[in-house]
């Protein structure tokens, strides 16, 4: 019996007037799976990843959601349907707390005059990065106050916290160090763990091969090749990055 995957990208091909972006990339990615993109820079990946979360609009191609074709308008609409981002930049709020970051734009609120329920928020927050191991004092701490693996707790968790199907993460531990990466890439395995899907941009190989499940090949922004990491090496990935396979 065939399963749908979650979500299905077909012949996806993105123009910036004369530049061709991306083209003819097909991909599948289930729940419970981690899937990476791999490529040298300029390869399209970052691209991909935004045409899915909605920031642009593919030239042609489709994306169907459970096996039904969507078009996402926005950033907004892609999260009405269970898609969150976490971008290199995290797109946090560094003078806002950890609870008001993990809510921004989506606050709870109590009372007949609506009143911010800060309460509610923090314990929320606590309960999250308890689960997934996020080591910070306090949900009220600052986020400026926070390492830089902290705070990709944070983004991370914020992600878990909202995607009820998938999770697009673009180089997640690019400036952290070795023990920082650890920690990020455990609370990675925990949300696959959990059901979700996860498409994950990587310069690191290492990391890819200890992360996913299946790795997608793109050159100059077309795809190479799909390989299951179980089926491949670093030497073949590598030569289908650099144009030797």
């Amino acid at each position: 019996m065939t399963t749908t995957p979650l979500i299905r990208i077909e012949r996806l091909r993105k123009e910036f007037r004369a530049l061709v972006a991306i083209e003819e990339v097909t991909l599948d990615v289930n729940a419970g799976e981690i899937v990476a993109l791999v490529g040298d820079n300029g390869a399209g990946k970052s691209t991909v990843v935004k045409c899915i979360a909605g920031v642009y609009p593919p030239t042609s191609g489709q994306i169907l959601l459970e096996g039904q074709p969507v078009h996402f308008s926005s950033p907004l609409d892609a999260r009405s349907h269970g898609i969150e981002v976490v971008f290199q930049d995290l797109a946090l709020a560094n003078a806002q707390s950890v609870y008001m970051n993990m809510f921004l734009g989506r606050e709870l609120v109590k009372g007949p005059l609506r009143m911010l329920d800060r309460e509610a928020m923090a314990t929320d927050t606590r309960s999250l990065l308890e689960e997934l191991d996020v080591r910070i004092d306090s949900p009220q701490k600052r986020v400026r106050d926070l390492s830089g693996g902290q705070r990709q707790g944070v983004a991370i968790a914020r992600a878990m916290r909202w995607a009820q199907r998938l999770i697009l993460m673009d180089e997640p531990t690019a400036a952290l160090g070795v023990a920082e990466t650890q920690r990020v890439e455990e609370q990675i395995r925990r949300m696959r763990d959990r059901g979700r899907a996860i498409l994950i941009v990587s310069h690191s190989l290492d990391q890819v091969f200890r992360l996913a499940d299946q790795i997608c090949v793109l050159r100059r922004g077309k795809q190479v090749g799909i390989r299951r990491t179980s089926e491949t090496t670093g030497e073949e990935i590598v030569a289908m990055i650099t144009g030797l396979r």
